[in-house]
């Protein structure tokens, strides 16, 4: 089987006797900096993307590479990510590992769709201000950010572009136009149609920042948003609205024309303790949109649908899954989140992630230790054993090494 095939067999059909993806969700920029130092041969490292297509797989970029004297020549900002499989490519700017995934022999990453399901024309990135330190931008989707060069994370908000409903509707007016669906996909899109239908690798639709809590954060405000829901519910509604049909307008167009394996939405709605909006918000502003898109891509064969949600997530699994979503990821440790416990409450939730990460680097013992829940849950098909987010850099090359190798074996069958 190909990639593609035991994707399909491993999530959709919970077949245990295929093996699962050898996949991680990915890298910090300072841990694959750290690794190439430590041993890590360096022969195709990836690059950082520099050109701008979509909200979803450009946003950031500005930052990535801008002239920065913290970073060395050759390495990476700290704060950027290499991505690995786990969490679908492209997105964010990210580049894409191929030297990890050589040396380990995992296996290629799930794509997406790169398509512009926000506005269009997009934004013009405007420097507003730059120094040494930190570079205040705005970027393609109408946010000002600021990015702190020395720390390198990702950008932080300062100024979102919906404020009120004077500001949606100017929005709607000169950047959402349901008349040119078909210029929101890919420029080569006739070549990678012949691509898609020949393709050998899991392909989706979604991914970051389509979400039905995610976008609103994202072009709102985390903060912004907690107030909106209590003092103007009707202008959520009439956003939410508008992307649901945007979304499925846009996703109509691609497959007309090719076969689409997975619909991911990008949420990101717990922290450490829990969900950071109560059970009566998801039910009134989430699940009526998400059971729209959901019945819609299901309608044209999409059967798996995940959400990504880091934190502690346990107690909206059941809206989740009432909504129609059937895998999640990739479930924090470090937050309280049971692989073991997750299946048992909910076994046919298709599950991605779940090692703890940062523990990676406490030793053979305690890697030997954490990756025993992945052999149970293993038994049961649905999972995708990986560290549940990037790499941190505290995990050493000869520290990864052996966990991956272990895991390896273990989806093997050797061990």
């Amino acid at each position: 089987m190909n990639t593609r095939e035991r994707f399909l067999e491993v999530m959709q059909h919970f077949n245990a006797d295929v093996p699962t993806l050898k996949w991680e969700f990915g890298y910090w920029g300072k841990t694959i900096n750290n690794w190439y130092k430590q041993g890590l041969p360096k022969i195709n490292p990836a690059a950082i993307p520099d050109k701008y297509t979509t909200v979803s797989s450009s946003i950031y970029t500005k930052a990535w590479t801008c002239n920065n004297k913290y970073v060395a020549e050759g390495e990476y900002p700290d704060g950027y990510a290499i991505m690995a499989g786990g969490l679908y490519w492209p997105t964010q700017g990210f580049a894409l590992d191929q030297d990890v995934r050589d040396y380990f022999g995992m296996d290629q990453t799930q794509q997406l769709v790169d398509l512009n399901l926000f506005f269009y024309p997009m934004f013009d990135i405007e420097v507003i201000e730059e120094d040494d330190d930190h570079l205040k931008y705005r970027d393609l989707d109408g946010v000002v950010r600021v990015y702190l060069k020395k720390s390198a994370t990702m950008p932080s908000g300062w100024e979102w572009p919906i404020k009120d409903r004077q500001s949606w509707q100017q929005l709607k007016e000169e950047r959402i136009n349901f008349n040119n669906i078909r210029e929101r996909l890919p420029e080569n899109w006739d070549n990678l149609v012949v691509e898609y239908r020949n393709r050998d690798y899991p392909l989706g639709l979604g991914g970051y920042p389509l979400g039905f809590f995610g976008t609103l954060a994202h072009l709102i405000g985390y903060e912004n948003l907690f107030y909106m829901y209590y003092d103007d519910p009707e202008l959520v509604h009439g956003i939410l609205d508008t992307f649901t049909n945007l979304w499925i307008a846009v996703f109509s167009e691609v497959v007309a024309e090719v076969e689409i394996d997975h619909l991911q939405i990008w949420e990101d709605i717990s922290f450490g303790k829990g969900p950071m909006v109560s059970d009566s918000i998801i039910k009134e502003f989430m699940l009526p949109y998400y059971k729209r898109l959901i019945e819609f891509v299901k309608t044209k064969g999409v059967n798996l649908i995940f959400v990504d949600t880091d934190g502690y997530c346990m107690s909206i699994i059941p809206l989740f899954v009432e909504a129609g979503v059937t895998g999640m990821f990739p479930f924090e440790a470090a937050c309280g989140m049971d692989i073991v416990k997750v299946r048992k409450d909910f076994p046919q939730l298709a599950l991605m992630g779940g090692i703890p990460k940062s523990e990676i680097c406490l030793g053979r013992k305690r890697i030997d230790e954490i990756l025993k829940p992945v052999r149970e849950v293993l038994k049961s098909g649905g999972f995708i054993p990986f560290g549940d987010h990037f790499i941190p850099p505290e995990v050493d090359w000869e520290g990864f090494k052996y966990y991956r190798n272990r895991l390896n074996d273990i989806i093997d069958g050797k061990c």
